[in-house]
């Protein structure tokens, strides 16, 4: 047997002691895995300082540049040079301290982490000092501004609270960076941390924004409610299916855990399912608890669709262990399954209360999506009977006529394809002196003569801006939505304030969001005119300044800002004078020289907008608009243009009370308005619009179908 000498075989690899920035990188990596998670943590420190404002500024997705300030309590001058050593906190000092945290942070290790991937620096100033500071960190330790400075904080200029500012993150560990490139998804995931805060939060005022921009991406009040937060943040059509349960549990007198639960009910539908899971304050993630909550709604949503639920639960601290993982993200505690199961079955209790008083909106979870022919044609092929099945009479015609020449047309696949026949609003005889002739067609709704439409002809322009928000329509385009709206019947108009109507394509009936058709169709149909609008004259014409200042007297002034209402309005009528020509040239939006409206661009011959809403739009040309971009302030114009020109009233929020008696003139005026919406809007709709996707998400929802409609009846 031949073997080597025993001298040639290898030892083992000797054991060494890593270098001490080996190992802070190494433990840094654990803890920022992303610009998300440094932003959650400095969020955590604002808040354990009592902040009630955080703004945060972000550039390049938070790997450039992530900055936070806050109004908090500031950190003392003192502590300033231990400040991102790891393992220095002031939330706990022993052991113990564990078991009654109330804090967010209590390890002291992420600003260390921090400071050991990035460039990081503090300004921070407390309520009794005379002056802020600032310091530069790295590898944990104070290091000078410039070479050949000292490295202790130097005084400066600075408002109550930190500042922290973190520049080129990871840019010593390049196979994180290169794993984070997508700078988009990034500022997406940013966002998002920050909304779930802020619903918890709602005392607090959050701000994002990226740097150089001008209008945040994120904004919150102080003062304000969750329920109200959750608006804001998920948009208005979430409120009205918002659901609201406090669930706690007594144990000889004192309460071992309490929660609170915002949920949606069985008229709210998202794509994907929005958990938000708050234990003791803390922004956790917890499988089961989210799987256990997806159950409740099991069986009640239709297939693809998902609940929004908030929770937020508080235990003893006793009861707690948040040393679990390095971000914090999850944490144990006793008696969780007993917890989940009392809050679910209370959950689900209130959503069977609630849905005993669904009436319209239960229709919506009767059908499914926009089907195409051809769909339906290769379902019936797969849902061919087998021996064990069989074939009534009508079923087995269907397919001798398939393979024999035309099948018959059964009653349940019988359109109403006449655009004379009888619709909901022919019911309700309309006047409307401007638009319909007058005599004896008044009193007939059929025989009323309809305007003429003239062909709106896209104008020819060169600007390249102009042509990329236009080629960006056609790409858009969602081609069986368009189709529909093409071949669409009108049935009638549901809710003129909800703005809500119902049309009819071949055998399917669908309630739309008649005002956000309308607003994507003046969009486009501005983008048609563009540099070639008619006017429409205001005689006598009115004070530019008189209707911004209408419109800024209405509303709530936000208590960051600095400027009084006179200021506000001074800006807004001072970008427009000095814009005036352009907005002339290019919208026919015309201003003299001497501040008075004399016209308005023209989008649609035959319609006439709600001048009332003309201040609101007045006022919101000034902040609303890109003013410094060409392709941005063209496109946001036409937006803010449309929507001037959507039907209906200055608000159309539910929420707000509106006048019980109405006079002859309101009367005469709702009149006039659905006239509009049916004879003008919808024909123009069916012409002109290049439906986006988008629209599908809550604005066209199929609420019934014929061939389904007989297969309940065939039932009863």
């Amino acid at each position: 047997m031949n073997t080597e000498p025993e001298s040639e075989l290898p030892g083992p690899a000797p054991i060494r002691r890593l270098q001490e920035s080996l190992i802070n990188r190494i433990a840094a990596g654990e803890i920022i895995h992303r610009p998300a998670s440094a932003l959650k943590e400095l969020l955590e420190n604002s808040l354990d300082a009592g902040a009630t404002t955080i703004r945060v500024t972000v550039k390049d997705g938070g790997l450039k540049l992530l900055q936070i300030q806050d109004n908090g309590s500031g950190i003392r001058q003192s502590d300033l040079p231990i400040l991102a050593e790891r393992f220095t906190t002031s939330k706990l000092s022993t052991f113990s301290d564990l078991t009654k945290l109330t804090t967010y942070g209590f390890r002291g290790e992420a600003l260390a982490s921090i400071s050991h991937v990035a460039h990081l620096s503090v300004v921070t100033k407390t309520r009794t000092s005379t002056c802020a500071y600032k310091a530069l960190y790295s590898d944990g330790k104070l290091v000078p501004a410039q070479r050949g400075q000292s490295e202790e904080p130097k005084p400066c200029a600075g408002n109550d609270g930190t500042t922290i500012t973190i520049e080129n993150l990871f840019f010593n560990t390049p196979t994180r960076l290169s794993a984070l490139r997508n700078t988009s998804e990034e500022y997406a995931r940013i966002l998002d941390v920050l909304t779930k805060y802020a619903i918890h939060n709602p005392k607090v005022s959050f701000m994002c924004k990226k740097a150089g921009s001008s209008s945040p991406d994120l904004s919150t009040p102080s003062a304000s409610t969750t329920r109200h937060a959750i608006k804001m943040l998920y948009g208005p059509s979430i409120e009205k299916d918002l659901l609201q349960i406090a669930v706690n549990e007594d144990m000889k007198g004192e309460v071992s855990w309490s929660s609170e639960v915002y949920f949606t009910n069985v008229n709210y539908q998202a794509k994907k399912t929005i958990f938000l899971l708050f234990i003791n304050s803390r922004l956790v993630e917890s499988t089961r608890i989210k799987r256990a909550i997806e159950n409740v709604y099991t069986g009640i949503l239709p297939k693809g669709a998902s609940p929004f639920v908030y929770l937020s639960l508080k235990i003893d601290p006793r009861s707690v262990d948040v040393n679990v993982h390095p971000t914090k993200k999850e944490v144990h505690f006793l008696n969780e399954e007993e917890i989940t199961t009392q809050i679910c079955d209370t959950l689900q209790a209130k959503i069977a209360e609630k849905s005993h008083s669904r009436v319209f909106e239960y229709q919506t979870l009767l059908t499914g999506g926009i089907e195409s022919s051809s769909q339906r044609n290769d379902k019936k092929r797969k849902e061919a009977p087998t021996e064990t099945q069989t074939i009534n009479d009508e079923e087995r015609e269907e397919v001798s006529a398939s393979l024999s020449g035309p099948k018959k047309v059964y009653s349940h696949h019988k359109v109403r394809t006449s655009l004379q026949d009888r619709t909901l609003d022919s019911m309700f005889p309309v006047v409307n002196p401007s638009q319909i002739g007058k005599g004896p067609a008044e009193s007939n709704p059929q025989s009323q003569s309809l305007p003429r439409s003239r062909e709106v002809k896209e104008s020819e322009c060169f600007l390249t801006s102009v042509t990329t928000l236009r080629n960006r329509i056609l790409k858009g385009k969602h081609k069986l939505l368009t189709e529909i709206l093409e071949k669409h019947t009108f049935v009638g108009i549901v809710d003129v304030d909800r703005c809500l109507s119902l049309i009819q394509y071949s055998t399917k009936l669908y309630l739309v969001n008649h005002g956000a058709l309308a607003e994507e169709l003046f969009y486009q149909l501005g983008l048609r005119h563009f540099g070639d609008f008619s006017r429409l004259k205001l005689e006598p014409p009115p004070s530019l300044r008189e209707l911004v200042k209408i419109a800024v007297d209405a509303e709530e002034i936000s208590e960051e800002t600095s400027l009084s209402k006179p200021d506000i309005v001074d800006r807004i009528v001072k970008i427009l004078h000095s814009r005036r020509s352009m907005l002339s040239e290019y919208f026919s939006l015309t201003i003299s020289e001497d501040g008075l409206v004399q016209s308005l661009p023209l989008i649609l011959r035959d319609y006439t907008p709600n001048l009332d809403k003309l201040p609101l739009f007045l006022m919101r040309l000034g902040p609303q608009v890109n003013w410094t971009s060409e392709t941005e302030c063209f496109e946001s114009f036409l937006r803010e243009l449309a929507y001037f020109y959507v039907p209906g009233p200055i608000s159309s929020d539910p929420s707000i009370p509106t006048a019980v008696s109405e006079t002859d003139e309101d009367i005469a005026g709702s009149k006039a308005e659905r006239w509009q919406i049916q004879h003008i809007l919808f024909p123009a709709m069916r012409r002109y619009l290049a439906a986006p996707k988008s629209l599908l998400d809550v604005d066209v929802v199929q609420v019934a179908s014929l061939p389904d409609l007989y297969k309940v009846f065939e039932r009863c």
